[in-house]
């Protein structure tokens, strides 16, 4: 069922800050920073994952992003819904019920094996396929999913997630230069305000993570 009503974008923010808080999805530790993907270090760590088990904020969530991405981009504006391997997969299935439209997904690779596909479902030639995933921290595996989708022919220049960073500036600049517009519920800097209005952390925690947030790459190279 595609919803038909919304609240404002700024109350979106905040209301799915203060969600990922609730079930536990933010966590902040300054004295043992958490190793990104990246191998450098950082005091936050978010787990979108999470919320596939909790059905009441997961379906407000899923609510949220079909009605954004709707509202900023259109009702009738795509014909299919990809979700990243693996944790875009069960949030692109939401959203393609929501939305009334097939689902597909994208591997990371090749599986190796049979048709060596990255594409799993029906993605044809001229469709406009929406990519999603739980999140996004530089932009980089969201490249490498679309270049996949339009290797067959689809388009694709949007995505949605429901975390995105937005800390590091050039994130937005990598996708704008590869045709793709971002739509997002929530960024650390609405987490750090619902965090701090609830008194979710410790005073030097939250400064902390303000540090980091304010200079993510000066932090990380005080902290190897």
């Amino acid at each position: 069922m595609i919803p038909t009503s919304y609240p404002a974008a700024d109350e979106i923010s905040r209301l799915t800050a203060r969600m990922l808080l609730e079930i536990g999805a933010v966590h902040f530790n300054a004295d043992e920073p958490y190793i990104y993907a990246s191998g450098l270090p950082g005091p936050t760590y978010i787990d979108c994952r999470k919320l596939i088990s909790f059905p009441r904020i997961r379906a407000t969530l899923m609510d949220f992003l079909a009605l954004t991405v709707m509202r900023n981009v259109g009702m009738e504006a795509f014909d299919n819904v990809a979700g990243g391997e693996t944790a875009g997969i069960p949030f692109a299935a939401l959203m393609a019920e929501r939305m009334g439209l097939p689902m597909t997904y994208v591997r990371k690779k090749p599986k190796g094996y049979g048709r060596n596909a990255r594409i799993e479902g029906e993605m044809s030639e001229g469709q406009r396929v929406l990519l999603v995933e739980d999140l996004t921290t530089d932009g980089g595996s969201k490249i490498s999913f679309v270049d996949a989708i339009r290797e067959t022919g689809a388009i694709c220049n949007h995505t949605a997630v429901i975390f995105y960073y937005g800390i590091f500036p050039d994130t937005i600049k990598t996708l704008d230069a590869h045709g793709v517009n971002l739509h997002h519920l929530c960024t650390w800097w609405d987490v750090l305000v619902e965090a701090r209005a609830q008194e979710a952390f410790d005073i030097n925690t939250l400064r902390e993570v303000e540090s980091f947030l304010e200079a993510p790459r000066a932090w990380q190279d005080a902290h190897r």
